[in-house]
């Protein structure tokens, strides 16, 4: 069972994940490879609402996909946004990264082979890990602007999807420490993080849900 207070926290955690953005035209979209083809479908409904005229999708596969997506997550997120009406020739795959660092550095370097220019990105990812995107992103790619997406779905509705609240707050826990590990070892730009969050964060670690945790030496 999880307490009232650690689903609270959690939703504090949440919460702060996501950055808010409204979605608006952008040069391209770029979808991260994961677990999750609710990427996919949100990229592909983005496309289909006039936000971005060309799409990447990016990302290899990892412990978590080698089954479920074995030809690479990339290669998975694009059949199922052609199975939605997405044209084929509007979708760029890039099957190589194998985390977000390499999915913003790889798609860069992917668009200037197609020599296409771009002054912003609609950048997709899962709900809670919006602004571990966007802070890899503005660090990797600082002179475009950045749009940060996800599928709209709360908390709730979340843990329902995956049908395991452990393993979503220990995600939720792994993406807040990220937030300032990377910077330091220079992954990704430092943001403001409110003290509510950092207490929440702290209360959730203490009761355990520390599985998504990474060192915190490089």
């Amino acid at each position: 069972m999880i307490s009232t207070q650690s689903w609270a926290d959690a939703q504090r955690l949440w919460d702060f994940q996501q950055m808010g953005h409204e979605p608006r035209p952008c040069s391209v979209a770029v979808g991260l490879g994961s677990h999750d083809l609710g990427v996919a479908d949100t990229t592909a409904d983005l496309y289909h609402r006039g936000m971005a005229p060309l799409i990447v999708f990016t990302g290899a596969t990892s412990r978590t996909t080698r089954e479920r997506m074995p030809r690479g997550e990339a290669e998975h997120y694009r059949d199922r946004a052609i199975e939605l009406g997405v044209p084929a020739d509007v979708i760029i795959v890039e099957s190589e990264a194998r985390n977000t660092g390499e999915n913003i550095r790889f798609s860069r370097a992917l668009l200037e082979e197609h020599h296409v220019a771009v002054s912003s990105i609609l950048l997709v990812s899962k709900p809670y890990e919006e602004r571990r995107a966007y802070a890899t992103a503005r660090h990797l790619w600082p002179e475009v602007d950045c749009v940060s997406a996800s599928t709209p779905m709360s908390f709730a509705e979340y843990v329902d999807s995956i049908h395991d609240v452990r393993l979503v707050i220990d995600m939720l826990v792994g993406a807040q420490q990220r937030l300032t590990v990377y910077p330091q070892q220079g992954f990704m730009i430092e943001q403001r993080i409110p003290q509510a969050v950092t207490a929440a964060y702290d209360r959730l670690c203490s009761e355990g849900f520390t599985s998504r945790l990474v060192p915190e030496v490089a």
